[in-house]
């Protein structure tokens, strides 16, 4: 366990363009590049209805901002905060939400905005967000993400994440005492 904390306060402390995390985050974009191209023949306007129609948008107030998140699932089962890859809140992260939202017995997924509206449209763009994150603000995103969950009706939740929000995850799993 001590492990897992150096490693998440080294994360936390280090910049997303250092060397070490350079190659992490390369592959993320690789994968990532591969899932999105499965979706060429589907247009994008049709990819946002689809993933949206599920999804209730909340406003989370923190200690010193608001942010959007989007839910979906069952009232009153145990919640997941969902954390974004580098792009920001898309489909492929809506589309990660809702079926886990529909696993036995029944999930309520939260993906808070951390980038605050913005989503990268190409490889660039998205690295150029990441790297402007606020790692400790996205730590207090999930923590008060958690907290809404609880006071909502959630008697547990837990926190997943995609590349850069794998990150985050395990980041607000030992820094957020809140996560079960």
């Amino acid at each position: 366990m001590a492990a897992i904390v150096r490693a998440s306060r080294t994360l936390l402390a280090q910049s997303p363009s250092s060397a070490s995390s350079t190659s992490f985050f390369n592959s993320c974009r690789r994968r990532t590049l591969l899932s999105s191209s499965s979706l060429s023949f589907v247009k994008p306007f049709q990819i946002r209805s689809m993933a949206d129609s599920a999804f209730k948008k909340v406003q989370i107030q923190r200690d010193d901002t608001t942010f959007d998140a989007y839910i979906t699932g069952k009232d009153n089962a145990p919640g997941i905060v969902v954390l974004q890859e580098w792009w920001g809140v898309d489909f492929e992260i809506k589309n990660h939400a809702t079926k886990i939202s529909q696993l036995e017995p029944g999930y309520k997924t939260l993906i808070p905005d951390l980038y605050r509206g913005k989503v990268g449209l190409d490889v660039a763009e998205a690295q150029h967000l990441m790297e402007g994150l606020d790692w400790k603000g996205a730590v207090k995103d999930i923590e008060a993400s958690v907290n809404w969950l609880k006071a909502n009706g959630c008697k547990k939740v837990g926190v997943t994440g995609y590349c850069m929000g794998g990150a985050l995850a395990i980041a607000g799993a030992v820094l957020v005492p809140s996560v079960d």
